[in-house]
């Protein structure tokens, strides 16, 4: 079935509204709207039930990353909580150079993502299964990506001490959050001094179609993080570092 005449001319005109052609990457986002949408119906994988939410909350928003010089090039790239694959899989459909890696700790995600990769035949995108606070420690993903992106995934302060340990020396996070943000950027200089971050800078944008903002946080690695961190499961959210 796919996308809907309407639910295309949604997803060109906001890639436009983000400096990108979508034409030649219809196909693939049709294909996923399909997958995402038979899957939810058989298990919870979003909330956002019509064309237009997918297209501009999940599709489009997740494309926001791209307004960022940091994703040309063959990167390797981790997508911290991917849920059901925002935004790593928008990200590899459109920028199939990078190699993506997308990780969540619910086993259903996982196999969804598995599913969608394998439908639209995504080479170099990795699903992966587990908690970041034990595979941050282990050395095959230790200090291993070049960029790590979050979306939706927690306050920063609690994002920041799962997501560093990831990137390499010279890489950079980007967490994706929305217009409030000042508070948590205001608590997060004590947090970074311990991870090896540098001070965050603030791209701000509005999501084209929604006209809503959006605010990409960008945190350069700057110093290796500490083997102790990040601590074991649950303690992050529990006893942020800030």
């Amino acid at each position: 079935m796919g996308l809907s005449p309407k639910g295309i001319q949604l997803l060109l005109e906001g890639g436009r509204g983000l400096g990108l052609d979508l034409e030649a990457h219809l196909p693939a986002f049709s294909r996923l709207y399909d997958l995402l949408m038979e899957a939810n119906r058989r298990t919870n994988l979003t909330a956002l039930r019509t064309e237009e939410e997918v297209v501009v909350k999940h599709f489009l928003d997740s494309l926001t990353l791209l307004t960022l010089p940091l994703f040309q090039g063959p990167w390797r790239v981790l997508d911290l909580g991917t849920g059901a694959g925002f935004p790593g899989i928008p990200l590899k459909i459109v920028r199939p150079e990078l190699e993506v890696t997308l990780l969540d700790a619910t086993k259903k995600k996982v196999a969804f993502v598995s599913q969608a990769v394998e439908a639209l035949g995504l080479k170099g995108a990795y699903p992966l299964w587990g908690r970041a606070e034990e595979l941050a420690h282990l050395p095959e993903h230790r200090e291993a990506y070049g960029r790590v992106v979050a979306r939706a995934v927690a306050p920063l302060c609690v994002l920041v001490e799962l997501g560093l340990p990831f990137v390499a020396l010279g890489g950079y996070m980007v967490a994706q959050k929305g217009p409030r943000v000042a508070e948590e950027l205001a608590s997060l200089p004590k947090a970074l001094a311990l991870l090896g971050g540098s001070p965050p800078t603030l791209h701000t944008l509005l999501l084209p179609v929604a006209q809503e903002e959006r605010s990409l946080v960008v945190v350069a690695k700057e110093a290796s993080t500490p083997a102790r961190y990040p601590r074991r499961p649950g303690v992050p959210e529990k006893n942020p570092l800030c």
